[in-house]
């Protein structure tokens, strides 16, 4: 047998077996379910977000960078980081799992933050024109997409799911590029890109808490 062929059994086994669980069988398919759900919700908040009047926060750290235009950079390494995650940890069904079950976490939490806190968007902002929410969206450019940064907070959730040593050190330098990019690019304050792994870290406590408490029933 091939080192491919084995690497594919050993992907299909691993899947099999954790399907084989009732318990897992469960929690996959509502987190998918739930995690449809969140992704067309946020796309609908987005658009209401848009017609929202916020304030504009005294940034003094963007006040020294003059803005540049760094979409591409950062969506080349959100969406590498996002496809080199996804292949390193398919074969782990449930730390994949856990991945999903953080992001949508987060994905409630930065709907709840972005209600309470109306912000407009940094003087001299360059839109980022994002593919994905523009997939799930009517194809406006969103401007007032912000606290938290929600690229920061994943690339950092990357970080944080990352079982290989070198994927996690690869993650954390994406992190930080891209929090230093979009603060460039003035697509969002200091503050949004300073919390964002906090908040990343604090989702995915909770998430092997709450399935830690499942697995001890």
């Amino acid at each position: 047998m091939t080192r491919t062929a084995e690497k594919k059994n050993s992907f299909l086994n691993a899947w099999k077996e954790s399907f084989s669980g009732k318990s897992f069988r469960i929690n996959f398919t509502l987190t998918i379910v739930l995690l449809v759900i969140l992704l067309t919700l946020l796309s609908k908040y987005l658009e209401f977000n848009e017609l929202r009047n916020g304030i504009v926060i005294d940034d003094p750290y963007l006040k020294l960078i003059a803005p540049v235009n760094l979409t591409w950079l950062i969506f080349g390494m959100i969406y590498s980081g996002l496809l080199i995650s996804i292949v390193s940890l398919i074969g782990y069904p449930k730390y994949f799992l856990i991945l999903l079950q953080s992001y949508a976490l987060m994905v409630t939490v930065r709907i709840i933050a972005m209600y309470s806190i109306p912000l407009n968007p940094p003087h001299g902002m360059i839109a980022l024109n994002d593919p994905f929410v523009q997939f799930f969206g009517n194809g406006k450019i969103l401007e007032k997409d912000l606290f938290f940064s929600g690229h920061t907070s994943t690339m950092f959730l990357l970080f944080l799911s990352a079982k290989n040593k070198i994927l996690r050190y690869l993650f954390l330098t994406f992190t930080v590029l891209v929090g230093l990019s979009v603060l460039i690019q003035h697509v969002h304050y200091t503050v949004d890109v300073l919390v964002a792994p906090f908040i990343a870290y604090g989702c995915y406590r909770i998430v092997l808490l709450l399935n830690s408490k499942i697995s001890d029933k």
